[in-house]
């Protein structure tokens, strides 16, 4: 028996020794790396990223959902961890920041003018916390503080040239009236707002001096019903296109031109791709790249390089605001108003033209 029993031992130490030589070969399986679905491998970082919308919150085909935007790609090219939370009032603003801060996020963008204050206050409270205020400017921001702003007036400079020629050439569509009316519909009167309304009325009037320009406030960014109300006002008092600088309530705008029959230029976004249904009336959009502001600057503090302590601004310079292409009616636009608008681009990009911000600058 003691023969047998060495005999077997043998033997299982035999198998031992050619299991544990097949394993140090890499005879077992490895695990794959992660992709991001196309075969390229996914990216990692320890670092979290949200945002804290305005009151319009996401849906708003507008800026907040272009914040949002940027943080889904810092999520696919960088392996960022993301969040949105959605305020449905001022009051909501400072506990949604206390709930990202807590959590670990380590990068939080605050999403419109409103919350500059709030903002401010917020950022010394948690140093290793990145702060990026969208249409804010800060007197003296923090370290870990920056503003992100935009020349929405020249991007709705180049609206404005469009809209002015737009109303003037009856064989672009039907609904161009003989009035020279146009309208702009505001959400609430915020420094951000007022830019694309100055910038849209000097735009009209460098190429139609003599063009109406009907602007009318909201007073809020998510009232569609209200949006509705004073583009169908605008409408009835003759303007035949409506440009929207109002968030949410801008929504209501594009159901009044399909209603009542006008052309309309949408914001921020390119509308015609964000906003469904909306390609009869979409002329073009004034663009605002709040989408490229955020991934930049989660991109910055990714790689370490993050600086704060300033405003930044993005103008067409910078590839931060322009016109969005015409889409439906590009075949209608004619040759003369696109060689304006490119003329237009070019004198603001080499100074020739300096575009106002300020109403009292018009």
């Amino acid at each position: 028996m003691d023969a047998k029993f060495r005999k077997v031992l043998a033997l299982l130490l035999v198998f031992a020794l050619v299991a544990v030589f097949a394993v140090g070969c890499g005879g077992g399986e490895e695990e794959e790396p992660a992709d991001n679905g196309d075969g390229v491998e996914a990216p990692t970082t320890d670092v979290k990223a949200a945002m804290v919308t305005d009151v319009g919150g996401l849906g708003d085909k507008s800026f907040n959902d272009m914040s949002w935007e940027g943080l889904l790609r810092a999520e696919q090219e960088l392996g960022v961890e993301i969040r949105a939370l959605e305020s449905n009032e001022i009051a909501d603003y400072e506990p949604n920041i206390d709930q990202l801060a807590n959590a670990g996020y380590s990068a939080i963008f605050t999403v419109g003018f409103l919350m500059t204050d709030t903002t401010t206050a917020k950022a010394p409270e948690y140093p290793d916390v990145v702060f990026g205020g969208i249409d804010q400017f800060f007197e003296e921001p923090a370290e870990n503080q920056a503003g992100l702003l935009f020349k929405e007036n020249e991007a709705a400079y180049l609206a404005g040239v469009v809209a002015g020629l737009a109303t003037l050439d009856s064989g672009l569509d039907d609904r161009i009236n003989d009035q020279n009316v146009i309208g702009f519909v505001g959400g609430m009167d915020i420094p951000p707002v007022e830019k694309f309304e100055v910038g849209f009325i000097a735009g009209a009037r460098s190429v139609n001096p003599d063009v109406e320009v009907i602007s009318l406030y909201a007073g809020s960014f998510d009232d569609q019903a209200k949006g509705k109300e004073l583009a169908l006002s605008a409408i009835d008092q003759g303007a035949d296109v409506v440009f929207a600088a109002a968030g949410l309530t801008g929504l209501g705008s594009i159901t009044a031109c399909q209603e009542r029959g006008a052309l309309f230029i949408g914001v921020d976004a390119d509308q015609y791709e964000t906003v469904p249904g909306s390609g009869d009336v979409m002329l073009t959009s004034a663009i605002k790249r709040v989408d490229t502001a955020v991934f930049e600057t989660v991109k910055a503090v990714v790689e370490g390089t993050f600086v704060g302590s300033e405003n930044r601004e993005f103008g067409l310079a910078e590839d931060g605001v322009g016109l969005a292409p015409y889409h439906d009616f590009d075949s209608a636009v004619s040759q003369d108003i696109k060689d304006a608008v490119e003329e237009a681009r070019q004198a603001v990009l080499d100074g020739t033209v300096t575009v106002p911000a300020l109403r009292s600058e018009l």
